[in-house]
């Protein structure tokens, strides 16, 4: 039987976990903090929040893989009448409807974006300036980087059109995303998994066989000790409040003239927040030079916006900066395949958001990791035959 040893229990080792268990290996899962999720993770307590926006998007590879094990459990929809209260904040004020220059970018003869131009050049050629911005800022839901217009046109595009692709594609798990990361560690479990918590990994285990690098890629870049793990990602300022109720709030609002997106999440799920309140969470991408409270200002001038009397209703609130933490984005000229490589040479293998894997968001921990496995049985069947 292969062994497999994987280093850290967040989304992406529990799915390569799974996965190797499943093909007949003997795994061990080992995890720095003593419970399992990494940034999947959910706050107990009476708010329960994410450690920043979380989506599972229904049209990606990963949505298949765990409906078939019953993995995802119970969703929370947006009902009609919340969706509705979607308003987009363009040329200093709130709006229901998007500008039509920037739908031009959902047409089907914009589908193939090219990648050795940034979003912005191209988009303004499709659709002019106005609407290439706006387009670009609201794909920052899905981007989490204060210059979208900067970016690879190939990249922001695939994620502007899964972001707004009608019915959405966008999915919360009922109770946040530790509801998933249970059913995933309990599959695992039964599946002969072993799984250590507060098992720090300084060092490689030698001799025993193959390992996967599940951690994000500042802690593979030391464990490895490889220089070359490195890929540009975004810098975000997160605001969650709780509120006490009150009619006519909204339920989300994209910033067109600057990327940003906060969204009322006790609207798709009640379960988050104590009755008679809340939970808002905004997410505002800061560039380098700027600081948390730089994006936690223009948070605040959101809300001013869509929740009135905001502050005298607050009850709760929490902020940070995400920095490195929300996946990697490409410049112009690169694409996925330019990240790093899953396979870094003898017997080790990396997983995570910022690897040489496709897909959007959570895709590509999923992706990256059923790769390293693949890769990881195939490698150890050669040696066997080779010594045979």
């Amino acid at each position: 039987m292969d062994r497999i040893t994987v280093i850290g229990g967040g989304f992406a080792g529990l799915t390569a976990a799974i996965t190797a268990a499943e093909a007949g290996a003997s795994v061990t899962v080992h995890e720095a903090h003593h419970t399992l999720g990494g940034r999947a993770r959910t706050a107990e307590g009476p708010y329960r929040t994410n450690e920043g926006p979380h989506a599972l998007y229904s049209a990606g590879p990963h949505w298949t893989w765990l409906k078939q094990r019953d993995l995802i459990g119970p969703l929370a929809p947006v009902p009609a009448r919340e969706a509705a209260r979607l308003r987009l904040h363009h040329k200093g004020a709130l709006r229901r409807t998007p500008p039509f220059a920037m739908l031009k970018l959902l047409r089907r003869s914009c589908q193939q974006a090219p990648e050795d131009v940034d979003f912005m050049t191209w988009a303004t050629g499709q659709a002019g300036a106005e609407g290439a911005r706006a387009a670009a800022n609201y794909a920052a839901v899905a981007l989490f980087h204060h210059d979208p217009g900067s970016l690879s046109a190939a990249f922001v595009q695939e994620r502007l059109r899964r972001a707004m692709r009608l019915p959405p594609e966008a999915n919360c798990p009922r109770g946040g995303w530790a509801n998933v990361i249970d059913r995933m560690a309990g599959r695992a479990w039964n599946l002969g998994v072993r799984m250590e918590t507060l098992a720090r990994v300084d060092r490689l285990p030698v001799g025993k066989g193959p390992v996967v690098v599940a951690t994000s890629l500042a802690s593979a870049r030391r464990l490895l000790g490889d220089a070359s793990l490195t890929w540009p990602s975004g810098r975000t300022a997160l605001i969650d409040l709780a509120l006490t109720s009150r009619r006519g709030d909204a339920f989300a609002v994209s910033d067109l003239d600057a990327p940003g997106w906060i969204e009322r999440f006790t609207a798709r799920d009640r379960t988050l927040a104590p009755a008679g309140e809340q939970l808002v969470q905004g997410q505002i991408p800061i560039a380098p030079e700027e600081s948390g409270a730089d994006g936690v200002a223009r948070a605040e001038h959101l809300l001013d916006l869509a929740f009135e009397g905001w502050p005298e209703r607050v009850t709760w609130r929490r902020e940070s900066v995400a920095s490195g933490r929300t996946g990697a984005v490409d410049p112009p000229g690169t694409s996925w395949r330019d990240r790093p490589s899953i396979d870094r040479g003898d017997d080790v293998y990396l997983v995570g958001d910022q690897v040489a894997a496709p897909g959007v968001l959570s895709e590509v921990s999923f992706n990256s990791a059923l790769e390293a496995v693949a890769l990881a049985l195939r490698i150890r069947e050669r040696l066997d035959l080779k010594r045979a």
